[in-house]
């Protein structure tokens, strides 16, 4: 089943809308990328207007901010400890917004969107 970006068929009441809306190419949207730790990979995928973004599909890598000294540092991730948007993603080692990892360098929250924005940006926690 496609996954669509329109509004809801039902009202916050629970009723319906009168209207009829059709699925169309541009209401389209896409499966959530789930960024795992492991060797860099990335896909290339084509958006409107014939522009293109990156996905990260695995990284294990991350750009840390150290706020003492105002300066990024590279970073090897050795793995996922906590993850707010869901606890199975421990497990599976998912890199998502709000995640708390283990670095060469210390504990860090990433701050960035990685499967959407191609790389892991994070602060040092």
């Amino acid at each position: 089943m496609a996954i669509d970006q329109v509004r809801s068929k039902r009202k916050a009441t629970g009723g319906r809308y009168k209207f009829k809306v059709i699925k169309r190419k541009n209401n389209l949207g896409n499966v959530p990328t789930l960024t795992k730790l492991g060797d860099k990979k990335k896909k290339t995928i084509k958006i409107i207007g014939g522009n293109k973004k990156e996905r990260l599909l695995e990284e294990n890598t991350a750009n840390l901010l150290d706020k003492k000294t105002n300066k990024f540092i590279k970073a090897k991730i050795i793995q996922v400890i906590r993850n707010p948007a869901n606890r199975h993603y421990i497990r599976r080692n998912i890199l998502t917004k709000g995640t708390i990892i283990k670095t060469d360098k210390g504990e860090a929250k990433i701050t960035n969107r990685p499967g959407q924005e191609g790389v892991v940006n994070a602060v040092l926690i």
